[in-house]
């Protein structure tokens, strides 16, 4: 089975026929379903056909994670500057990984370090889900957010 450059479909023909209509046109002819019965062929530009692909496949977006950390003692007005700043991260589509790491004496009062972490992320809003629960890794707390599709 033979298709030409336009999508239009030729039929059935041989071998050497479609290399030849191929070569007329100044194109390849390029076996794209081998598997099939009859095999299908297309009739195209086979460096513009890759070149496309190697296009399409960097525009992919990644999505990385970015950090924010907190402390135990932090204050208001840099709550609320860490805020805007993972709002920012979550609307350009990153997932963000909230970090409290506990110092010295500090590190008797877990309950404080994680209720400091679910207050944050309440002041967030709804629009957020926690991929996992907070997690204590040693002596620092850890919770990744993502953005609700």
């Amino acid at each position: 089975m033979i298709i030409d450059e336009n999508g239009e479909q030729l039929g059935l023909m041989a071998n050497e026929q479609a290399k030849n209509l191929a070569q007329e046109r100044g194109l390849d002819l390029v076996e794209v379903s081998p598997l099939a019965r009859p095999p299908v062929c297309r009739i195209m530009d086979y460096g513009k056909f890759q070149y496309q692909q190697a296009r399409s496949q960097g525009k992919t977006k990644k999505t990385e994670t970015k950090g924010v950390r907190l402390s135990l003692k932090i204050g208001q007005h840099d709550l609320d500057t860490k805020k805007k700043q993972v709002l920012k991260f979550l609307d350009q589509g990153h997932k963000v990984k909230i970090e409290l790491r506990l110092r010295g004496r500090e590190r008797a009062f877990k309950s404080n370090a994680r209720e400091v972490i679910t207050d944050f992320i309440k002041n967030l809003g709804e629009e957020f889900k926690q991929d996992k629960g907070i997690e204590l890794q040693g002596s620092v707390f850890t919770v990744i957010i993502t953005k609700q599709s």
